[in-house]
């Protein structure tokens, strides 16, 4: 098998109750639940991350008092703290690694992570052969855009699972899925 999915920031500050809530990003986790149990064995990794920023610091400018939401941001996912849980409906047992970003710097790709013992998303592709990946998670326009991109720029094959992601912004995921399309991925849905 060399197939992994990755499942991109399924956090509670980026689901409905949190400080930057994407609409559908509960429904989101719930549908990627069920797809892991019923798709799990089909993945020889199933990699998920989440934003992990400092909470007594910017973390390199990306909060701020007057953020711009493209670049800055109000304080998120600071890690310990409930936001920067998963989110209490998706289910991580069949998550085989967890991956952090952030953590002092704006981060917003997948590969920007790094599991408690240090490995990256990239020596992870590398240590199981990993070919091909399945992206899904939170938010299209952003950190879905960012980690399907790096997967793409990793010589991977990608595909996005449509019906899997939420966006901050209608027009931009819109943007954001045509952009990763026309660089190369297949854009589907998991009942493809």
């Amino acid at each position: 098998m060399t197939r992994a999915l990755f499942i991109v920031d399924v956090q509670n500050d980026f689901t409905e109750r949190g400080a930057l809530g994407v609409e559908g990003g509960d429904a989101v986790a719930e549908r990627i639940s069920r797809y892991l149990a019923a798709h799990a064995d089909d993945y020889a990794l199933i990699v998920a991350s989440r934003d992990w920023h400092h909470g007594d610091d910017d973390n390199g400018g990306h909060f701020s008092d007057a953020p711009d939401f493209v670049d800055t941001w109000p304080v998120h996912c600071v890690g310990g703290t409930f936001g920067a849980d998963y989110d209490e409906v998706f289910d991580t047992s069949r998550v085989t690694h967890h991956l952090k970003k952030g953590q002092g710097k704006p981060a917003y790709s997948l590969f920007e992570g790094v599991t408690d013992e240090g490995e990256t998303a990239a020596q992870l592709l590398e240590g199981h052969g990993i070919r091909d990946i399945d992206v899904v998670g939170i938010a299209t326009d952003y950190c879905v855009r960012a980690s399907a991109l790096d997967a793409l720029g990793a010589g991977r094959r990608v595909r996005v699972l449509t019906d899997l992601v939420a966006g901050v912004h209608p027009a931009s995921s819109a943007a954001a899925l045509t952009e990763i399309g026309t660089a190369g991925a297949e854009l589907t849905t998991s009942d493809a």
